[in-house]
């Protein structure tokens, strides 16, 4: 691990603690009304770091948590606790999505990216290819869905920063959106997923 992200592992829950003080980054939005997608979720698709297309019908009757994630970023410990989730949630699918739209935080290949991931915090759960998650022209179809009240059904929300975390249920319904600085451990999040 470089210099840098020792750093940054070392100073994580002063972050964290500092930003739950704040306010900053901790927005929590849920589907209240029980909005159903005029999209389907398991109709997207997107491709996997090592290249491969992963498609989204086979999580059907599964949750799913979708992550926009940067090695370079004060919340990169969260890979930790992402890793802690996907062991202790087998039924939980978990999706890491490389992205460089904040502050050129992840500007590794996809190699470097998986290897950084494996080698400094045991990732096994899936990566995607570096892509687009903030409304652009290039924005992931992924992300556009989870961002776009008329295709998932009421959020508008773009991830705020890294590792802002999207919740689908079994049904392929968008059910929550966590910022960044809500531990994916947190009681807010395991709740969620154990609803």
């Amino acid at each position: 691990m470089k210099g840098k992200q020792s750093f940054l592992r070392f100073v994580y829950p002063l972050l964290m603690k500092l930003t739950r003080l704040l306010g900053v980054n901790n927005r929590i939005q849920y589907n209240t009304n029980e909005a159903v997608p005029p999209a389907s979720f398991y109709a997207l698709q997107t491709v996997q770091n090592n290249g491969v297309t992963l498609s989204f019908e086979q999580f059907k009757g599964k949750q799913v948590l979708l992550v926009n994630t940067a090695s370079g970023c004060g919340w990169t410990a969260q890979y930790t606790q992402l890793q802690q989730l996907h062991q202790q949630y087998p039924q939980l699918v978990i999706l890491g999505f490389p992205a460089n739209d904040f502050k050129e935080q992840e500007k590794g290949s996809d190699a470097e990216i998986a290897q950084f991931c494996q080698v400094n915090f045991g990732v096994t759960f899936p990566l995607m290819k570096k892509s687009v998650v903030i409304k652009d022209v290039a924005q992931s179809e992924v992300f556009k869905w989870l961002s776009d009240a008329s295709l998932n059904g009421w959020n508008n929300i773009q991830p705020e920063w890294n590792f802002s975390k999207y919740l689908v249920n079994e049904q392929g319904s968008l059910q929550y959106y966590f910022g960044p600085s809500i531990s994916p451990l947190s009681t807010t999040v395991t709740q969620a997923i154990t609803h």
